[in-house]
């Protein structure tokens, strides 16, 4: 596999692992009955755990991290904006923008490149 394939994948992994962290907040939130609020939220977050480690085989820590971290951020806002009508004020957006251009920014870096351990 290549390297631009390979970091492809981490990026893909990262930002799966980012939603499924927006899952586990959600589920704590939409579901009345403290078994399953409980028992999703542990089940989302084992699964965002293994999606952030494979990233972490392709990515540096930083991409990685960042990366999931903005996913979440945005996702959490929007499905909070759009599912339980919760107010975004201005400076979530403007937030949100800088949170972008740093990821797509810090994409394009060639600061750190991961070298293949595998």
């Amino acid at each position: 596999m290549g390297s631009k394939e390979r970091e492809s994948k981490g990026y893909a992994w990262a930002v799966t692992a980012g939603f499924i962290a927006a899952l586990a907040a959600i589920s704590a939130k939409f579901f009345s009955s403290q078994i399953v609020k409980y028992s999703l939220v542990i089940m989302f977050n084992v699964t965002m755990w293994g999606c952030y480690i494979n990233s972490l085989r392709a990515l540096s820590s930083l991409q990685a991290t960042v990366t999931n971290f903005a996913t979440n951020f945005l996702s959490s806002g929007l499905a909070g904006y759009f599912l339980f009508e919760e107010t975004l004020p201005i400076k979530w957006f403007a937030g949100a923008l800088l949170i972008v251009v740093g990821v797509f920014i810090l994409t394009k870096s060639s600061i750190e490149k991961k070298t293949n351990t595998d």
